[in-house]
């Protein structure tokens, strides 16, 4: 399930979060926080609940979970002192307040799935690469900082290198220039394999297009 919590999408299916297509870290337990908390509204959950739910078999003080807290909060763009989505319940614990409207799922969207990960592709530029800022930011060392761009243009997708030093490739050959993509192109980039999927219903969907 996906849901759209205005800053963000939580995608309960991926276990990810989603801000503008990219993907956000944030720890396992603060994922689980919000997870826990978007799936139990609009229920205040007391300390002792969440405290069960996400260290089952361990011990942790008030400190842990108010840390924890404002990991989520600071995701999500807000703080204690002017919270937004997690309303603090004095003297009981926390919940979620919105909406969190059910969101389109990501494959309504051109995507590449790097293993459980989709990383998501807007219209007009994507630059791919190690470069924590770019929107296909790919924390490996294989690759460059910015070493591909893929480009959606009226429903079609073009790949191209951006002079890297380990290469890009689709279907096993080397990108020497603007490669067209197609749904289901298995692409390279340094080592790291991604597939390529589609928006459903553009002319990427099928072969033809090459």
């Amino acid at each position: 399930m996906r849901f759209d919590l205005g800053p963000l999408i939580l995608d309960t299916d991926r276990h990810q979060l989603f801000r503008d297509g990219a993907p956000v870290h944030v720890s396992t337990k603060a994922y689980a926080l919000l997870a826990l908390l978007v799936e139990s509204r609009p229920r205040a959950l007391s300390k002792d609940e969440i405290q069960r739910a996400l260290w089952p078999d361990t011990f942790v003080s008030d400190t842990s979970l108010t840390t924890l807290v404002n990991e989520v909060r600071t995701v999500l763009g807000e703080s204690a002192r002017d919270p937004g989505l997690i309303r603090t319940v004095h003297g009981f614990g926390y919940a979620f307040e919105g909406a969190a409207r059910t969101a389109p799922l990501s494959a309504s969207a051109p995507r590449l799935v790097w293993g459980d990960r989709d990383i998501m592709l807007d219209e007009g530029e994507n630059v791919l690469g190690r470069d924590t800022s770019a929107r296909g930011s790919i924390p490996d060392a294989s690759l460059s900082r910015r070493h591909a761009r893929i480009t959606i243009r009226d429903g079609v997708a073009t790949l191209e290198d951006l002079e890297s030093k380990n290469g890009t490739f689709v279907g096993g050959k080397r990108v020497t220039g603007p490669t067209l993509l197609a749904d289901g192109d298995a692409v390279r980039l340094g080592l790291v394999q991604l597939i390529f999927r589609a928006a459903p219903g553009s002319l990427a969907t099928t072969k033809t297009v090459r």
